[in-house]
């Protein structure tokens, strides 16, 4: 069940920085759920370096935490994934219009 739940708070995250993050990203869903999940993983550990990893009731600052470590990581990921392997893809997208 663990991993259920790190999936859909992978893929919750990782949709949400990306409707955050002004312009496109072109990587693919299943990068933007590993890439959400790793937010999770480095907001919960900002939030336990800064002492607040639990509180009483709703962890809002840990969510807080997750949400920014998710929007930094989906935006350098999705330009390291345009940099490795989607010019590739936008070529042989352009010349199959052409």
């Amino acid at each position: 069940m663990g991993w259920l739940w790190a999936i859909i708070v992978g893929l919750v995250l990782g949709v949400i920085a990306k409707l955050l993050i002004p312009g496109r990203q072109h990587s693919p869903l299943w990068l933007t759920i590993i890439f959400g999940m790793l937010g999770a993983l480095v907001g919960n550990a900002l939030a336990r370096a800064f002492g607040v990893e639990a509180t009483s009731g709703i962890d809002w600052t840990r969510h807080l935490f997750q949400l920014i470590a998710a929007i930094v990581i989906v935006f350098f990921g999705d330009m390291l994934y345009m940099a490795l392997w989607g010019n590739k893809k936008l070529q042989r997208t352009q010349a199959g219009r052409a």
